[in-house]
């Protein structure tokens, strides 16, 4: 059931779309059919297209429950991207949906689950700023992908859960509780109007513009929540609208696996100092300034990441936890830099993650408030077998 605070608000989507003429018709009427929730408006930014979605779009949108705005643009090459066209179909989306109203966002080729809608409000309900959904690909098109793919990608998105686990036990998010995914995909992200407007809007980035708002509303300490229960099928083709996006990536491994697996992995032991320095930094943000306290937390803090205690101080006086920690992490240097992981190692990686978690919780268990963990006393030597 729809929470009734939330019946009298706006809701607005905001689609890109580039030569979507197979496969917008079903994004539509997914959105169409959603139970227990309508939407108000649908803007379709349509970016450089040259196929039939236009006159696709006219033909389907007299059937549909909510209104549709069809807005064709022809960007210049260096920026007709996902990222403007993303960027603008919000700018759009906000100002019909007004300051009480909420944002959402898809992929044209995506087909939102009939409770996406109402799923994702309930996180709103419960408190969230922002709420972001997961990407499947649909089952009938993950066939003609190969099973070592499918392999791959699920080994690659349990370590993610592993690391993100233990950020939960050490560094835990009241309004991001276990269980949670990982993933910040441009098919589903939701936001409150006023949340958009303090992040910024979408940045226009080339690749990776769901990331950098996702990394911009955490910078002013948005209220994010990553929904298991807010899913869209996506398309699993391999000749993509995206440069560098989904398709392309799948496309590459299809003839070669990546030596490196996804960017925002790491060891686990980097993982691990990473969350204790965020835990830390965030503990400074409930204690009293100038206090005897908190003055020799910021001195802790600063001896494990070799720093000046008064950069840390400077650093911890941000108005925004999330702005404090992206300057942390950038002052810090090679203690916080971020590695990589080669795929070679991604199972001696899991197993340690697998360790670090076991010994948090059974921290955990033993007392509902343990002391943070030093970081040696979670990482037993690796034993020849392992390595």
């Amino acid at each position: 059931m729809l929470p009734a605070r939330l019946r009298i608000h706006p809701l607005v989507v905001a689609i890109p779309v580039r030569n979507e003429a197979e496969r917008i018709n079903t994004c539509l009427s997914a959105l169409a059919s959603q139970r227990e929730a309508r939407l108000t408006h649908a803007v379709l930014l349509l970016n450089n297209c040259t196929d039939n979605t236009p006159c696709c779009v006219r033909d389907y949108a007299a059937r549909l429950p909510f209104a549709v705005s069809v807005i064709a643009r022809t960007y210049p090459p260096s920026i007709a991207h996902v990222g403007t066209a993303r960027r603008e179909a919000m700018e759009i989306a906000a100002r019909i949906a007004g300051p009480d109203g909420i944002l959402f966002t898809t992929d044209a080729d995506g087909a939102p689950s009939p409770d996406w809608l109402v799923n994702t409000l309930a996180a709103f309900d419960r408190g969230a700023d922002a709420v972001c959904g997961r990407a499947v690909i649909d089952p009938v098109e993950a066939l003609l992908i190969p099973a070592h793919l499918h392999r791959d990608d699920e080994a690659e998105s349990a370590y993610a859960t592993l690391l993100d686990r233990i950020h939960d036990l050490i560094d835990p998010d009241p309004h991001d509780p276990w269980p949670r995914h990982t993933e910040h995909s441009g098919a589903s992200i939701a936001v409150s109007v006023s949340g958009w407007e303090r992040a910024g809007g979408i940045p226009a980035l080339p690749l990776g513009e769901d990331r950098g708002f996702l990394a911009a509303l955490r910078r002013v300490d948005a209220a994010i929540r990553h929904a298991p229960d807010v899913v869209v099928s996506v398309s699993g083709r391999v000749q993509g609208r995206a440069s560098g996006g989904m398709a392309d990536t799948m496309a590459r491994r299809l003839v070669r696996q990546d030596e490196m697996l996804d960017d925002t992995l790491e060891p686990a032991a980097d993982c691990l100092r990473r969350a204790q320095a965020r835990a830390r930094l965030r503990g400074l943000y409930g204690l009293p300034s100038g206090s005897v306290p908190r003055q020799a937390a910021i001195g802790q803090l600063a001896d494990r990441l070799k720093l000046p205690p008064r950069h840390v101080a400077d650093i911890a006086r941000s108005p925004f936890f999330g702005m404090a920690w992206d300057r942390l992490e950038a002052a810090a240097g090679a203690v916080l830099r971020r590695r990589p992981v080669r795929r070679v190692d991604l199972e001696r990686e899991f197993r340690q993650a697998e360790r670090i978690v076991r010994r948090l919780l059974a921290a955990r268990a033993t007392s509902p408030h343990p002391a943070l963990p030093s970081p040696g006393s979670l990482l037993p030597p690796l034993s020849m077998s392992s390595r």
